[in-house]
């Protein structure tokens, strides 16, 4: 049981990462900053932060006119929600 403890708070940790993330490259967008490179809000997203950066995607309407973050980002989602369906089952 202490390993399902440890993999929710990682989970919900690693999500607002990518939440935050999301967030943090549209403002710096918007002002011509210096921007996070897609290849680590892709790595974010692969390490379990799919829901998080999604959800970002969403509501800080980020990343939606390129096709390979429309795509991708579900689709590794829907990879990850079954993974863990599939192990939390097995532990359970």
């Amino acid at each position: 049981m202490e390993v399902i403890y440890i993999a929710v708070i990682y989970l919900i940790l690693i999500n607002l990462v990518g939440f935050f993330s999301m967030g943090v490259d549209k403002k710096k967008a918007k002002s011509n900053q210096w921007r996070i490179k897609e290849k680590t809000l892709f790595f974010i997203a692969v390490i379990g932060g799919s829901a998080g950066s999604v959800l970002g995607m969403k509501v800080f309407r980020h990343k939606t006119k390129h096709t390979a973050f429309v795509i991708g980002m579900p689709l590794i989602l829907m990879v990850q929600t079954i993974l863990l369906i599939f192990l939390f089952n097995k532990l359970i």
